[in-house]
């Protein structure tokens, strides 16, 4: 298999022991790894349950999962790959007759092929066209966003997924007075250009990543995606059976918490009191893991 785009990095999957020590709860269960990325954790699924659990892979993402197909190519276990969003996990397993399973895992965020790969649009770093899309067939890009949205709604996604509090509004004047802005290049410009310099130099991460954050989020309809997802989830887990998640900012990480909460007692035993946090080892070795949270659920 020759991928489309240039690409020469490899993800390395983030709180592997610690998903596997909240998922697993049969070697010979059935899981479901929502956000298959490269494989990660599905091989890790298959390797530490011996071969004999079956893990369904499920991907949005048309390019990552080809990626993971060929990585996986030579796992020895049950292991079936779709190319869809998680949101349709219910479809999968009805088309396979399955009603139950014993395990979901969803690992959220961007994944390393989608920033790093070229010509995807999820980088400040590359200049490159504005696209940010997780699904290759959504008809709407972020360049679609960035120009036709209102200056006020551009300043409502900004303020709300971006947790850009105090200069959403500036930014959206910003892009609105430079239309059209076709490349990413373009977009941190207009950002820039919107920043006083103290305010720019003082972040600690780039002054663009909010504004990238909060227009992938719109793109791909996230928090919403992972809602609706947990709220179906509990109706097909068995009794005892678990859901994970892996978050890596605080709108994610909010959204599952208020799900769980929702279900607490009904449907859910929530294993995690307080989201479990990476090792500062695998900080140090894999600096992004640096901002990811873990929270588990267990099926009533």
């Amino acid at each position: 298999m020759t991928l489309p785009r240039e690409y020469h990095e490899s993800h390395r999957s983030v709180m592997v022991h610690e998903a596997l020590q909240y998922l697993l709860t049969r070697d010979d269960g059935v899981y479901v790894d929502c956000t298959l990325g490269e494989g990660g954790h599905t091989k890790a699924i298959i390797e530490a349950t011996s071969a004999r659990s079956t893990v369904i892979g499920l991907d949005v993402d048309a390019e990552v999962l080809a990626l993971a197909e060929r990585k996986l190519r030579d796992i020895q276990g049950n292991v079936r790959l779709f190319n869809v969003s998680y949101l349709d996990f219910d479809v999968v397993l009805g088309s396979l007759g399955i009603n139950r399973v014993d395990g979901f895992l969803l690992d959220l965020g961007v994944s390393t092929y989608q920033l790093k790969a070229r010509g995807r649009g999820f980088s400040y770093e590359v200049d490159e066209p504005l696209d940010m899309r997780m699904n290759l067939s959504n008809p709407v890009k972020a360049v679609d966003i960035v120009n036709k949205y209102s200056e006020r709604e551009l300043a409502k996604v900004i303020f709300e997924y971006g947790d850009e509090k105090r200069f959403s509004r500036r930014i959206a004047r910003s892009i609105v007075k430079r239309r059209p802005i076709q490349t990413t290049f373009e977009l941190v410009e207009a950002i820039r250009a919107a920043l006083p310099p103290e305010e720019r130099h003082k972040r600690k991460r780039h002054f663009a990543t909010r504004t990238f954050q909060a227009l992938r989020i719109e793109v791909n309809k996230e928090l919403e995606v992972i809602r609706n997802t947990l709220e179906k989830i509990p109706g097909y887990l068995n009794p005892g059976g678990r859901v994970v998640v892996i978050t890596f900012h605080s709108l994610e990480d909010r959204t599952v918490k208020h799900a769980f909460r929702e279900k607490k007692g009904i449907e859910l035993k929530i294993l995690t009191k307080k989201p479990v946090v990476p090792s500062e080892e695998e900080v140090r070795e894999n600096p992004r893991a640096r901002s990811a949270k873990l929270r588990a659920a267990e099926r009533i």
